[in-house]
Parts: C-alpha cells; sequence; structure tokens
C-alpha cells in the first residue's frame, strides 16, 4: 500500500484532521474527492471513538491512490495537521476540517491562482454554517495580490494583533487566521519549519501562531473575493463554551511565545504594539471565561480584578488606542483601566447573554 500510496507525486496534498466525525465526513472527503484526482488525502483519525477511524479506512481501501488513513491516539486537531505535515508529499498543502466542505472549484481556482502569481500562499472567503444559517465572511473587500512588504505590513504583523482602523471591529481581527482558509506551497512549510502548538500549552490560536511563522517566509500571497469553503460552526471551539481555569496561564504562555518571536525576529515596534493590543482585547476572552464559570459572583469579580491589575494587561489597556472603539468597548476598557472589577463584570454578562442567544 505505502508504494502505491506515492508512486506518483500529487498536485495537493489535504490533511483532514478527524475527531468523531462520522456524522460529517464522508460528505467532507467527497468535496475533495469532486475536485479531481492528481490529489492526496491524508485522514488523521485521533483516537475517535465512533467510526470515524473505520471510514477512514473505507477511503484508503476504495481509493488507494489518492487517500491514506493515519490512526494516532487522541492529541487534538493540531497533532492532526502536524501528521498531515509528516506524511504529506504534495506540491501544496491544505487542511480541511473533517466536518467542513469545499466548493468543487475550489482547488482548480486556487491554484490557478498560485500559478498565475507564482503565489507561496493562497487564501479566500468562506461561508459560516450553523444549523439555522448561512453567513458569508469577507476578509478583503476585493481579490489582492500582496507582495513582500505588504505582506509583512499587512498579513504577517495581523496575525500578532490588530492596529489603527483594523480595531473598529474587534470581533474580526482573527478573521484571517484560520487553516483552512489557505492554501499553501508546501515547501514554504518546511523552510519555516512550522508546526501546530498544542492547546493545551497555549489554549487558543493555534492557527494563527502556525500562520505567523509561515506567512514570515512568505513573498507574495493571493487573496481571491471567493467563498470557497464551508465552515461548520457548533461553537464548541469557543473560549465561552466552557469554563478553561488554565485558560489565563496558557495565553501568558502564548504571548511569551510571540514576544520571543518578534525579538529574534527583530520585527520592530509595530509588532509589539499589535501584541500590546492583542493583550488588551484578550481581557475579554479572560473576562468571558471567567463568566461562565460555576464560581460565585463575589469569586468571580475578585479574578477579574486580579486579571485587571496584572502589569501585563494595565500596560496593555493603558496603550490601547480607544478612539476606534464603538461606545460600549470604550466603556469596557474604562472599567478595566479605573480596576472597577465589578463594572467589568457587569459588562462582561451583558455580552456573555448577547453571544449566547
Amino acid at each position: 500500500m505505502e508504494g502505491e500510496f506515492r508512486h506518483k507525486m500529487k498536485l495537493i496534498t489535504f490533511a483532514v484532521p478527524s475527531y468523531n466525525s462520522e456524522a460529517y465526513m464522508r460528505n467532507c472527503i467527497d468535496s475533495i474527492l469532486k475536485g479531481g484526482d492528481d490529489v492526496e488525502i491524508i485522514i488523521v483519525d485521533d483516537g475517535s471513538k465512533d467510526g470515524t477511524g473505520k471510514i477512514a479506512d473505507e477511503y484508503e481501501a476504495a481509493y488507494p491512490t489518492i487517500c491514506r488513513a493515519v490512526h494516532q491516539e487522541n492529541g487534538g486537531h493540531g497533532e492532526g495537521v502536524n501528521q498531515g505535515i509528516r506524511h504529506a508529499t504534495g506540491l501544496y498543502y491544505k487542511v480541511v476540517d473533517s466536518d467542513d466542505w469545499g466548493e468543487p472549484d475550489a482547488c482548480e481556482n486556487a491554484v490557478n491562482a498560485m500559478r498565475e502569481y507564482d503565489a507561496d500562499i493562497v487564501m479566500w472567503s468562506y461561508v459560516s454554517e450553523t444549523e439555522n444559517r448561512s453567513s458569508r465572511k469577507v476578509i478583503f473587500p476585493e481579490t489582492t495580490v500582496f507582495e513582500k512588504e505588504e505582506v509583512r505590513a499587512k498579513l504577517h504583523r495581523r496575525f500578532v494583533g490588530a492596529m489603527g482602523e483594523e480595531l473598529s471591529h474587534p470581533e474580526l481581527v482573527d478573521s484571517l487566521c484560520p487553516v483552512w482558509g489557505k492554501l499553501y506551497r508546501r515547501s514554504l512549510i518546511q523552510e519555516s519549519g512550522a508546526r501546530f502548538v498544542d492547546l493545551a500549552e497555549i489554549g487558543s490560536y493555534e492557527d494563527g501562531f502556525f500562520n505567523l511563522e509561515v506567512f514570515g517566509k512568505a513573498d507574495r500571497v493571493v487573496y481571491l473575493a471567493a467563498y470557497l469553503y464551508h465552515y461548520r460552526r457548533d461553537g464548541s471551539s469557543s473560549v465561552t463554551s466552557g469554563y478553561n481555569p488554565r485558560l489565563y496561564d496558557q495565553w501568558q504562555t502564548l504571548y511569551d511565545r510571540m514576544e520571543s518571536l518578534i525579538r529574534s525576529n527583530q520585527l520592530g515596534s509595530e509588532y509589539e504594539a499589535a501584541l500590546n493590543n492583542r493583550i488588551a482585547l484578550g481581557i475579554l476572552g479572560l473576562g468571558l471565561n471567567i463568566t461562565v464559570s460555576t464560581q460565585s459572583m463575589g469569586k468571580k469579580v475578585k479574578d477579574i480584578h486580579r486579571i485587571i491589575r496584572q502589569e501585563r494587561y494595565r500596560k496593555a489597556y493603558k496603550n490601547l488606542p480607544l478612539n476606534y472603539f464603538p461606545i460600549h468597548w470604550k466603556l469596557f476598557y474604562g472599567c478595566a483601566r479605573h480596576g472597577f472589577a465589578f463594572g467589568v463584570y457587569v459588562l462582561l454578562t451583558v455580552i456573555q447573554r448577547i453571544i449566547s442567544r
């Protein structure tokens, strides 16, 4: 099987990290197969408890020169992506979550853009799918080619944090991050040495940190104003879906890693300011994490007070340019700056109710 699978280098390697995905997995794999047979599909069964592993084996048996099943003990989505990188042989590399799907012409459009512009990475818009509705998500208003310094200023820096007008819509700050919204030149990933960091270490933002490393090596990136991917959103991965008692410490590790990357690559003051803004915006995520805990209101307010008085966060929201924010955000950070933890808590509970609707 190994020799048969690898007898010919494919155009694109698709990595499909899969955990308990039997309900959606066939739709996902079939959507890739519709794009043509010049692909290899690495289906990574992440220690699933349902029929995911069996389905992966079935596709490998049915498409021996295209599909390969890799079984691992549960290591998380990021380790599934890393397994795909280790086994990939294609010219390009693409990640597809096992409950999502792509448009039939997604591969053709992305590869054509890769070739036309001699690009390192191609990105696109997507459709967010929930049980009741579909909504189109636009990252940039039109198809755009980013060259060298534009890659640094408008894309790479943004993986660290938002600046200027980007702060006007803080809810969209990380819309650029998902790996499933990109086609990579595989050799670029090899050159960067980028791998996914375990979420147990950094808490969230594994896609963003991976892209921070990869985009640092890119010279040309193309954005397509086309809806090529359908992202099934159920909210289970959100920091507001359940209390994580380790989130504060995990995010400190994430920020430490970003600081180290900025220093070691001498990225400069704009990147430092962008990280400052990320840390300040992170107060919202940490606060929402606390509000969904089962602790008493008094303990929640005490924990919020501890965070907003911590030196790293005091420096962050002190330097956060509030002139770009809508009024409710200004009120939130005004309370934080003045150490008014109860006010921060009240605003967080309102935000939590809005999110939960």
